[in-house]
């Protein structure tokens, strides 16, 4: 009898559990949204309205790491509650990892905000999205991932969509912008969104070589080491500079007024750890690809956001590259469907 009960419930909790990971996929999928749309678009209002400082850009884009101690104090409150000691999941080679990691997270904060500092929202984020196609070379070389036809053509769009903004730098440069600040701006956020395709496959191979199970606990803790390593990284070259000291003089020069800027930092802090924890999110509860087309899909978004907030020109260039650049996306993303579904699993969760 008890059998027969037991038999009958299966259905009902198999229904729940699927209702609760598309719950979830989709909070996630809020959260991406909410901080990639966002966050760029804070801190570009920062740079426009006499924000002068790179390294502070740079230290807002993971000084909101804090919040990931909410998760992790209710993740640590539920294993209490079963009677299982709350414990550091994280091994030695884990901790190091994080290190190099959120050391080169750091750098890439760096680059990405330098070049948000000169490009439109418009163009840098374009030229980020190009970050898919260094994924796919590090994942080559980083975790053996074999090349395809339909990657070839990802990165070979990606690229040419880069070029062509490149070809419209002057059409494009802000008002009273130099044209070596343009291009350095441009340079620096191809170098950022090379650094990040390098730091997924790293982030993967350490998974691999972690000789455990990847839970979402452990992932949590990981993000943890790496965001805060990443401000540490930041938080020093502000230290020598004196930025922190001169956030108060910034802000009452602020374009915007006082009030404003700090809301701005405080916002911007917040939805760009939104968009990690989202990132995060979708990857544990469905997966990276699916990580991917949300970020993809979000770049129209932004382009959108830009022209309205910030009154950017979308002109035909802009046009070509960001429909070459998804054109890309959507060739890697079918060759990953293609793919065999044994080639797809992930480290065990």
């Amino acid at each position: 009898m008890d059998t027969e009960l037991g038999n009958k419930n299966e259905p009902d909790q198999h229904q729940n559990k699927k209702r609760t990971k598309a719950f979830l996929v989709f909070l996630n999928c809020m959260l991406m949204a909410v901080g990639q749309v966002a966050g760029p678009l804070l801190v570009r209002i920062y740079y426009l309205h006499g924000g002068k400082s790179n390294w502070l850009g740079a230290w807002l884009l993971t000084a909101g790491f804090p919040i990931l101690i909410i998760p992790i104090a209710i993740s640590y409150m539920r294993a209490r509650a079963r009677a299982q000691a709350g414990r550091l999941l994280v091994t030695p080679w884990l901790f190091s990892a994080s290190v190099i990691l959120g050391l080169l997270l750091g750098l890439d904060s760096y680059l990405y905000s330098f070049g948000m500092s000169y490009l439109p929202v418009s163009v840098s984020s374009i030229l980020g999205s190009s970050q898919l196609a260094f994924t796919a070379i590090f994942a080559y070389i980083v975790v053996k991932h074999k090349f395809t036809h339909y990657s070839i053509n990802a990165v070979v769009l990606m690229t040419f969509g880069s070029v062509i903004l490149g070809f419209h730098m002057n059409g494009d440069r802000p008002r009273g912008e130099s044209k070596g600040k343009y291009i350095l701006g441009f340079f620096m956020t191809i170098g950022g969104a090379a650094l990040h395709g390098f730091l997924m496959p790293a982030l993967e191979f350490t998974y691999l070589k972690a000789g455990k199970a990847i839970t979402f606990d452990l992932v949590l803790q990981v993000q943890f080491l790496i965001s805060m390593f990443a401000t540490l990284f930041c938080s020093v070259p502000m230290i020598i500079n004196k930025d922190f000291k001169a956030i108060s003089k910034e802000a009452a020069e602020f374009g915007l007024g006082e009030t404003k800027y700090y809301a701005i930092l405080l916002i911007a802090a917040i939805v760009l750890q939104l968009l990690v924890i989202g990132s995060l999110g979708v990857i544990f509860n469905s997966s990276s690809l699916l990580g991917g087309l949300v970020s993809s899909l979000l770049v129209p978004v932004q382009q959108a956001f830009a022209v309205i907030i910030l009154k950017e020109v979308f002109n035909a260039e802009k046009g070509m590259a960001l429909a070459m650049c998804l054109w890309g996306f959507a060739s890697y993303l079918y060759g990953e469907y293609q793919k065999p579904e044994a080639n797809k699993e992930g480290p065990t969760r």
